[in-house]
């Protein structure tokens, strides 16, 4: 069985795929609204908070509840719709953890490699940031709940929503765009989208066709769970900035402002040149083929007897 084929070594059922995924974009859309509708200053209110509880339990407090979601779909898929992670996480006979660290320590060391020359480059943005005691804190933090915070929106997104839509589509580039679309649009209550305006979504959006097209050419989510949990983790060590997401005692602060050009530059960089630079590396690494069927061909229903749809 191909990915989005795993989907039927479980129960299907279109209300069962609409839960969990609709408390997750019901949190996300009461969030942007109460933003919009009672006008919040979203950077105000981060450093508020940050100046009561420290940038470490603020971490804290801002991935615990993907961690808690992480869990909730583990168990909703384990025990209501009866399929194992394996199968959700990818169409191998057991998961290929050479693959999640390969794309981990290969973004890992490419992202921070970025960093460092755009350091080098553009001393005058950065301060430096580095406190010994906040930083270890940090490092534990970050290391313990970024790569769950990760493997939720890549299992939420790339697993369950990815393989439950190509089930009921039967087809591979809906779920893609869809997919891809929800991640994107997922993000637009960071205050970066407030600090650079919703062009910013291209970067969002492009990043899950990334992730969506690796998933489907290489028949699992190994890739794409090392290169997110990476993207996030190294950047969270490295630099901060007031107006992102992530907001750490990292090792580099940036001041730049981001509504200069420049941000519009790293945007469409990542999404126009790296990622394609990156899928051709990974397709060489990994003999990728016939990209047309497995990104936009149909989905392969097995036998009914050898699967239960539960209405």
């Amino acid at each position: 069985m191909k990915y989005i084929q795993q989907a039927f070594k479980g129960e299907l059922g279109f209300w069962k795929y609409l839960i969990i995924p609709t408390i997750f974009a019901g949190i996300m859309v009461l969030n942007f609204l109460a933003i919009q509708l009672m006008d919040l200053d979203v950077d105000k209110i981060i450093r508020s908070e940050i100046e009561k509880k420290g940038e470490n339990r603020f971490l804290i407090e801002s991935l615990a509840p993907m961690v808690v979601l992480l869990i909730l779909l583990l168990l909703w898929v384990k025990y209501v719709h009866k399929q194992s992670i394996t199968s959700l996480t990818t169409s191998r006979s057991k998961i290929d953890w050479k693959r999640i660290w390969f794309a981990f320590f290969f973004w890992g060391i490419i992202s921070s490699g970025l960093v460092l020359i755009d350091y080098s480059m553009n001393p005058e943005h950065y301060v430096m940031n580095f406190q010994l005691e906040p930083f270890i804190y940090l490092v534990v933090i970050a290391v313990l709940l970024v790569p769950l915070q990760t493997s939720f929106e890549e299992y939420l997104f790339r697993g369950y929503l990815m393989q439950g839509i190509g089930a009921l589509a039967k087809n591979k580039w809906l779920p893609l765009i869809v997919t891809s679309v929800m991640f994107g649009v997922m993000h637009i209550g960071n205050p970066e989208v407030e600090k650079i305006g919703y062009f910013i979504l291209v970067y969002y959006i492009g990043t899950g066709f990334f992730l969506g097209i690796i998933t489907l050419m290489d028949e699992g989510l190994e890739l794409a769970l090392g290169f997110h949990a990476a993207n996030n983790l190294f950047t969270a060590l490295l630099v901060t900035a007031n107006w992102t997401a992530f907001q750490t005692p990292s090792i580099l602060k940036s001041i730049a402002d981001p509504s200069e050009g420049s941000s519009i530059f790293e945007i469409i960089i990542p999404v126009f040149v790296l990622f394609p630079i990156l899928l051709f590396i990974f397709a060489k690494i990994y003999k990728w083929n016939n990209w047309k069927e497995k990104l936009f061909g149909k989905v392969d229903v097995p036998p009914k007897e050898d699967y239960k749809i539960i209405d």
